[in-house]
């Protein structure tokens, strides 16, 4: 298989999955000590995304975060991965006004943070941009469909591209992406079979998350699928564990043993 033969993964190795039909596994990660384990589980690739913001910071949105924040969170994944591809969210503010803005935005994030590309939000509005950060060597993974950082545009986190007119500007704006230099494009919540055509019509790889099982890849927010974060069950969401239950059980019982003097016992002490 060409993920497992992949010493280091690169937007090549990527490439090559699609190409091969072999399937690529992507999940956040935002702090050394998670991205050490994901990395060592065998992700191909980690979003250090802008959900920092939800589940690090307990923000409402993915707004308030800064590229400061942004590359602070990237270097600590960074520090902890040996092989997987690592992705670095642009945030809100840092490409939205201009192409030079965009520019020096992916530069500092990828000579301070170390990161491998950056990921930003939008369609043919950002193409510009894309072309500008492409061309300066820095390899950039496009998002359409639900764009969180848009969420006071849309005004709801509920599927898009619905309709017509929408699904067909979701696949122009996939052309677009591609034909701008994005290595990879990531699809969320939007209807499964438009996933699909997508994928289908584009030579880059695709990345889902609620959009299907037809995507090249999948991708989830690691503290949702881990049972960490609670107040956060979408249909598309799958949790493979229950750490949050974990940890309240063995905070309560640390508790207890250091009330009742259980903890620490003679073998603990000096």
């Amino acid at each position: 298989m060409v993920s497992s033969r992949a010493k280091k993964v690169t937007t090549q190795t990527l490439q090559k999955m699609k190409q091969a039909g072999e399937k690529i596994a992507m999940l956040t990660s935002y702090d050394y000590s998670l991205a050490r384990l994901v990395d060592g589980a065998g992700i191909d690739v980690i979003l250090v995304g802008d959900s920092a913001s939800n589940v690090m910071a307990g923000n409402e949105t993915t707004v308030p975060i800064t590229l400061d924040q942004m590359i602070y969170h990237a270097q600590c994944v960074v520090n902890g991965v040996d092989r997987a591809l690592v992705v670095v969210d642009m945030p809100f503010g840092s490409y939205q006004g201009d192409s030079k803005t965009a520019l020096d935005s992916a530069i500092r994030i990828m000579k301070e943070s170390g990161g491998h590309a950056v990921k930003l939000e939008g369609g043919s509005e950002v193409c510009e941009s894309v072309e500008r950060i492409v061309n300066a060597g820095i390899p950039v993974m496009g998002h359409l469909g639900l764009t969180p950082q848009s969420i006071y545009k849309f005004g709801t986190y509920t599927v898009r591209a619905k309709e017509d007119a929408e699904a067909a500007k979701l696949m122009e704006d996939a052309k677009a992406l591609e034909e701008a230099g994005c290595f990879s494009v990531v699809f969320e919540k939007i209807p499964a079979e438009l996933a699909k055509q997508a994928s289908e019509s584009l030579n880059i790889p695709t990345i889902g998350i609620g959009a299907g099982a037809d995507c090249d890849g999948q991708v989830l927010v690691l503290h949702d699928m881990l049972g960490i974060t609670k107040d956060f069950s979408p249909r598309f969401l799958r949790r493979y564990a229950e750490i949050g239950d974990t940890v309240d059980a063995a905070v309560k019982r640390y508790v207890e043993d250091v009330r009742s003097v259980e903890f620490p016992n003679e073998e603990e002490r000096y």
